[in-house]
Parts: structure tokens; C-alpha cells; sequence
């Protein structure tokens, strides 16, 4: 599949979905949003970064399900530290259930070395919220087809302490060379180190035009800490195995919400927390 799906909302393209074909194996192929943007056209997703290739807009990355990557790029190994194996996998196009403008259905194989590990039903919304606003709805439920139980887990679960991620992931836009970072607050905590690995209702990346508030829209999604960069690149998720494997029994299915809030300007704590309550209602 070739041709993106746009996204709409309000009358205006706020994003396209691809199925890449031109990924490598060690990229992890998987469908992603990109670019993605604000009502004002202002772009907030960032694909194949130079520092990142495999990081790709927004996405459902796992950087280990049963010892197969679906992150992309090296795997964190006990003892040897990231080393490049030949273990990914890749996310397929199964079928759609839904395709409209404002949002979509579709179910997915996560497959890797001939054998199905999981079976995906993605939705995914954009939902309008004021003039300078939308929120893109997300969930995902990630079933065990198999007939033994598996576990998702991180770097983190590996021994590499504090890289828990693997889930939901966005990733940002760096600003021109020389501008400071986005900024990132929580309701109340404020800087990388302070959110980084915690959970929070929600979570705010504002950057110099944008802003993006993240919140977890079930128990089990804001149980999650968020994983957060913004000093080596802008990029926030949802961990699904931030200290302990997360296993999958056999036919179990695990289900992930995360709405996201995509503003024009920089919101400030009340007005973050004002949006996330309307998208959330």
C-alpha cells in the first residue's frame, strides 16, 4: 500500500496515514502518521530524523515482543548494550474496517520470521476542539493469536535503566539549529527529568508555535509512564514495560488509549488541562 490516508478535521487535512514499502527490515516497517498538523498547518511530527531513522510520526512501536523488534534500529541486549541483530519485525495491512475522513479501523499482522505474534484492531479519530485545536484519538488492542502466552517488554526490562519505552510514540520536530527545546509540564512538574519515567493524566510538549498534551484515556493507559525526550530530540510515549514485562496471555488482548491534544500557540497548565477535559468528555 502506497497511497496515504488523509486525515480531516474541521474541513482541513491534519494528517496522512502511510503504509510504507520503502522501509528497511531493521527500520521495523510499520504504518505511521506523517506529517501531522495543527489547524493552522503548522507541523508537528517528524519522520526518518537524522538522529532517528526509524522514528516515524506517530506510530505503535515495541522495541520487544517476545524477543522481536518492532522499534527499529539496534536492540538493547544484557551485557553487550544496543547491538544490531536481525530480529525485527514488521506491522501488515490486514483489512479495513472503517475508512472515513475524519478517521479510520484497521486490523494488522505484527509478523516477524514467519510467525504471527500479534494481532492489531487500530482506531484512530480526529475530533475538533476549539478554532485552534483538534485531538487525535487513538487506540490500539494488541492480541495474542498465539497458543502459549507471550511478554512485550523495553530496553529498560533489559537492564538499560530508565528506557522503558515501547507503546504509543510521538515524534516531534526539532526547531532550526540554535533554538532551545520544546518544553515539557505535566499538571504539576515541569522539565524532562521530573516527568520522565511518571505517570500524569497528562502531559504537555509546547513547542515555539504548538503545543501537544497527551493523556492516557483508560485506567490501564494512565497507569503507563511516559517515556520523554526533549533535550536529545522532542519525542513522547506511552510505555507499555517501563520496569516489569507486560505479558499477553494466550488469546488475551492488551488495549492501549492515548488522546492527544494538537494546538496552535502555547497553551499554559490551565489551558492544557482545559482541552484534555473537552477531548476527553
Amino acid at each position: 500500500m502506497t497511497h496515504p490516508l488523509p486525515l480531516s478535521c474541521a474541513g482541513r487535512t491534519v494528517g496522512r496515514y502511510v503504509h510504507p514499502d520503502d522501509l528497511r527490515a531493521d527500520l521495523s516497517p510499520r504504518p505511521y502518521l506523517h506529517p501531522v498538523t495543527t489547524l493552522a498547518g503548522t507541523p508537528v511530527t517528524e519522520e526518518r530524523p537524522a538522529d532517528h531513522l526509524h522514528h516515524l510520526g506517530v506510530s505503535m512501536a515495541v522495541p520487544d515482543v517476545e524477543g522481536h523488534n518492532f522499534w527499529g534500529g539496534r536492540t538493547y541486549v544484557a551485557g553487550r548494550g544496543p547491538t544490531a541483530l536481525d530480529n525485527h519485525g514488521e506491522q501488515r495491512h490486514h483489512a479495513w474496517k472503517l475508512r472515513a475522513p475524519d478517521g479510520f479501523v484497521e486490523d494488522l499482522v505484527w509478523t516477524s520470521g514467519g510467525t504471527d505474534l500479534l494481532r492489531e484492531r487500530r482506531t484512530a479519530a480526529a475530533v475538533p476542539l476549539t478554532a485552534d485545536a483538534w485531538a487525535l484519538d487513538l487506540t490500539s488492542a494488541l492480541t495474542n493469536p498465539g497458543g502459549a502466552a507471550l511478554t512485550i517488554g523495553s530496553p529498560a526490562t533489559n537492564g538499560r535503566a530508565g528506557a522503558g519505552y515501547g507503546g504509543f510514540f510521538w515524534r516531534a520536530p526539532k526547531g532550526p539549529a540554535g533554538t532551545p527545546p520544546p518544553e515539557v509540564f505535566t499538571a504539576d512538574a515541569e522539565g524532562e527529568d521530573a516527568v520522565h519515567g511518571r505517570t500524569a493524566d497528562w502531559l504537555a510538549l509546547r513547542g515555539a508555535d504548538f503545543t501537544l498534551v497527551f493523556a492516557g484515556a483508560t485506567d490501564d493507559t494512565r497507569r503507563d509512564p511516559w517515556f520523554v525526550r526533549t533535550a536529545e530530540y522532542p519525542g513522547v510515549g506511552s510505555s507499555l514495560a517501563w520496569a516489569t514485562r507486560l505479558p499477553v496471555p494466550a488469546g488475551g488482548t492488551v488495549v492501549r488509549r492515548v488522546v492527544t491534544v494538537v494546538a496552535d500557540g502555547r497553551l499554559d497548565r490551565p489551558a492544557a488541562a482545559a482541552l484534555v477535559r473537552k477531548a476527553l468528555s
